[in-house]
This record gives structure tokens, sequence and C-alpha cells, in this order.
């Protein structure tokens, strides 16, 4: 069955790919944008994967004003709520990013509650379910929700938190049309189809462009973009997703096993890929007088491992190799000339 599905954040790595998979899949969609003079850009690397002929309508909605969401949201079946403020993972002030985090997913759920579109599918992050970086090392599932307020919880993981859990609040006293299920990414790599930014995959540019002086004992586990925006579509119809919050998470991989992948699958090409490993001391120290390495240093050294069990025996989903999620990503940025 067909449906009308709005994406916001369509300009996003996630949303864009979510706009794919749903046109493969031979939905209309609908997409939002903050600025409609990106709607060239985003149409054209759209076109580069699937033919979208006249079922991608685009229009201009911002997270942070009510006008453009009740006209984007009607006569929509489903919605996924992708976008995210834009920020640094330390602005000066927190609540610049917390708060439209927030504020923006009420209105998202407020314009979809109203026209009575049957889901809604929010993107959290895996950072909701994760421990406190200097927490003991094990592996978690969606049980467990993470504390905003633990030390070394940056500012763009704790709105993260916090709009998921308002999200829930929400649809405990307003979704008795419409059901909420919410998606839990790690660290989202692979193929970009817009560079203007770049998010988690700064670490793959970074390292295929020498930015980094070496590798750091920083470990997460990682999901291929493309894989988020399949289980984005499982969720948004299987009726057993109803409620649920699922993990969407592949391998755990230290950042020099990441980088062996890349000197190993790209060859001359990975030439600039640092081969020693950065003392953790050193990053420590340089925390003193760099506020945003503040935010990693607890993490150094320890293995949070995240499972998408459910994700995979509730709604039949599975991750594709680290490897090929790694690869992927990095053959994506060279072509795009963005490392």
């Amino acid at each position: 069955m067909t449906e009308t599905v709005l994406v916001t954040g369509g300009t996003g790595f996630i949303g864009s790919w979510c706009v794919v998979e749903l046109l493969r899949r031979g939905h209309a969609v609908r997409t939002t944008v903050r600025n409609a003079a990106k709607e060239p850009a985003l149409r054209a690397a759209i076109a580069s994967v699937v033919e979208p002929a006249d079922r991608l309508t685009i229009c201009v909605a911002d997270l942070k004003r009510d006008e453009g969401w009740a006209e984007a949201v009607a006569g929509c079946d489903r919605v996924l709520h992708v976008a995210s403020p834009i920020g640094t993972e330390s602005p000066r002030d927190p609540e610049a990013l917390i708060a439209p985090a927030r504020e923006g997913t009420l209105r998202v759920l407020r314009a979809a509650t109203r026209a009575r579109v049957a889901r809604v599918v929010l993107t959290s992050s895996g950072a909701a379910c994760s421990p406190a970086p200097d927490d003991p090392d094990g592996t978690h599932d969606e049980t467990r929700w993470a504390d905003p307020d633990a030390r070394g919880v940056t500012a763009y993981r704790r709105s993260k938190i916090l709009a998921e859990r308002a999200a829930w609040d929400f649809m405990a006293e307003h979704g008795a049309t419409t059901s909420l299920t919410t998606i839990l990414p790690a660290w989202v790599l692979g193929p970009v189809l817009l560079t203007e930014a770049l998010g988690s995959v700064q670490l793959i540019e970074r390292l295929l462009t020498g930015a980094l002086l070496g590798v750091p004992d920083l470990g997460f586990n990682v999901v291929d973009v493309r894989d988020v925006a399949e289980l984005h579509v499982r969720a948004m119809t299987a009726p057993e997703a109803a409620g649920q919050r699922f993990l969407a998470s592949g391998d755990f991989l230290w950042t020099a096993e990441v980088a062996e992948i890349l000197r190993r699958g790209l060859g001359e090409r990975a030439r600039k890929v640092p081969r020693r490993r950065l003392p953790s001391f050193v990053l420590r120290a340089a925390s003193l007088f760099e506020p945003a390495l503040k935010n990693i240093t607890p993490m150094l050294g320890h293995r949070h491992d995240v499972t998408s069990t459910k994700a995979q025996r509730t709604l039949g989903w599975a991750p594709r190799s680290a490897s090929a999620c790694i690869l992927d990503c990095a053959q994506s940025l060279l072509a795009h000339g963005a490392a």
C-alpha cells in the first residue's frame, strides 16, 4: 500500500536517505527544508539515487517557528520526524540547542496529532539510552534511559534525550489516534548525498584528510545511514512497533579498527590516515585548553556497547557490515571532494 509520508529535514544525512527509501518503495514523499533555496540541490541529490518523478514535494518549515507545519502535515498518512537543530556539541548556551530540539519536536507532534496521522516515527539517538561517558563498560538496550545531567553529556546529546522524553510525555496525553515510535541510531556512517553538514561522518573525513594527529582510544557502535532509513520505514507501518523504542546499531569498533578498514579497503587513497595511537594523556591535557575535547575524554578506553536485537527480532531488520558501511562512506566523501 502506497501512502503519503512527511519527512522532516530532507537535507539532513538521515532525512535524505529516508526520502530515498520511501520513494524506492513507491510512496509519495513530502519533505521540509528550512530555506527554499535548498530545494534544487536536494532534488538533484535524491535524483542521483532514485527517480522521484512527481512523487516528491518540498516545502518550507522551521523547527523554531509554528508557521508551515500544519500545511506540511496536511494530507499525510505518516510522519518521519528526522530533523534536529544544527549546532555545535558544546555551544556557549546549551539551551540554544536544547530548546529548539524539544520545542521543534512538539511542534511536529502537535501538527501530526491534529491531522490524525497514523504514526510518527521520531529520530532520537543512541545517546538517549547509553550510559554516562565515564560509567563502567557493558552492553545496553532500549530499556535504559540516559541521564541528561550526567557528567560529560554534550548539549547535542542532552537535546536528543530531552526531546524524546518530551515526545513520549506529549503522546501520553494526545496520542489517542496517532502512535509514536522512536529510533535510536548509534554512530551513523555510510554514503552521503549532500555534504553541507557532515555531522557524524566528520570522523571519516578527518581520518582521510589526516586532520587527526593520531588515532584516539575511542570506541563506538556504527550503523549505516541506509539501514537507519530502512528501519524508520519498517517502524512506520509495523503494528508491533507502536509505542516502542528501537536501537539502530551495528558492530562496535575502536577508532584504530576504523582506520585499519580504511587503509585496507582504500589503499593509496587512505595514505593520510594516521597509524600511530594518540595517547589518552595527550587528549586529557589538551582538553584543559580545548573545551570540546572535555566531552570525549571521559569516554577514552571505555567499551559502551549497544544492541539492536529488539529491532532485528521484532521488525526483521538487519544492519550491514561495519566494513561496508565505512568504506562506502569514505568512497562517497572522496567522490564528492569532501575528503
